[in-house]
């Protein structure tokens, strides 16, 4: 693969006890947590109602999704999109499966609408009022560097500027056995073709991306979407690359210019 670029514009970030993108720097520079942090994102493009019914991964998935675009000064409305989660949301799945196996006539049909893995990108479309094309990604876990790479190739096929957003949330049940995850983790980019703000360069190539250290790591190693995480410790800290898992015996090397 030719190396792809782009520039990111904005950020969104949120994690628990993490409630934004300065937190995280902030954190990543002092390992001071805010005080009084939610403990659930409240994403304000839905109504009071849906915001209560959403599943903690849409919400936090919309939390990030609008942060960036206010940071990147974008309409929501304006951006085609890639959503990226590496399982969706699992507890209503475990619910999904375990209620079809003793009382298939008991399923809530709002946990069902819920169920589906592109329901984040749909609970967005609908708030922000976008009619640019979403797209749904999942890759196990290469599913951040898949949707990355999927955003940036947006861009060079001639997109002025791309929202890629990363979620993922707990896993409940049986399932949780076999697709483990704790927490809410969420991340977005706002990436453009130009404009000011760190410039990525991204490689694919041969190899094994391994954990790599940094605070933002540290803090949620047990959730899916900790695979984002090593490109989000060099934002925060001011690196200059990182590396992810693109996939069995694949890398992305990513690497930023400031």
């Amino acid at each position: 693969m030719s190396t792809l670029t782009a520039t990111i514009a904005g950020i969104g970030f949120w994690n628990d006890g993490l409630p934004d993108w300065s937190a995280a720097q902030a954190f990543a520079a002092t390992g001071a947590l805010p005080d009084a942090a939610p403990a659930r994102p409240s994403p304000q493009l839905l109504a009071p109602n849906e915001r209560r019914r959403a599943p903690g991964s849409v919400a936090v998935a919309l939390e990030v999704a609008l942060a960036a675009c206010q940071a990147a000064g974008r309409e929501p409305a304006s951006l085609p999109s890639v959503f990226a989660s590496t399982h969706g949301e699992l507890a209503i799945t475990d619910y999904m499966c375990e209620t079809l196996a003793q009382d298939p006539t008991a399923i809530s049909p709002t946990k069902f609408h819920n169920s589906v893995h592109n329901a984040a990108a749909g609970y967005w479309t609908i708030g922000a009022g976008c009619t640019e094309a979403t797209t749904a990604i999942s890759a196990y876990d290469a599913t951040f560097a898949q949707g990355l790479v999927e955003a940036m190739l947006q861009l060079a096929a001639g997109s002025k500027a791309v929202l890629l957003v990363a979620y993922d949330g707990t896993a409940a049940g049986l399932l949780s056995t076999m697709s483990p995850s704790e927490g809410l983790l969420g991340g977005a980019l706002v990436l453009t073709r130009e404009g000011n703000g760190p410039r990525l360069s991204a490689t694919l190539r041969d190899g094994d991306a391994r954990p790599q250290p940094g605070p933002l790591s540290a803090r949620a190693p047990g959730n899916a979407m900790a695979q984002m995480l090593p490109l989000f410790d060099a934002l925060a800290t001011g690196g200059d690359r990182a590396v992810l898992r693109a996939g069995p015996h694949r890398e992305l090397v990513l690497e930023i210019q400031r």
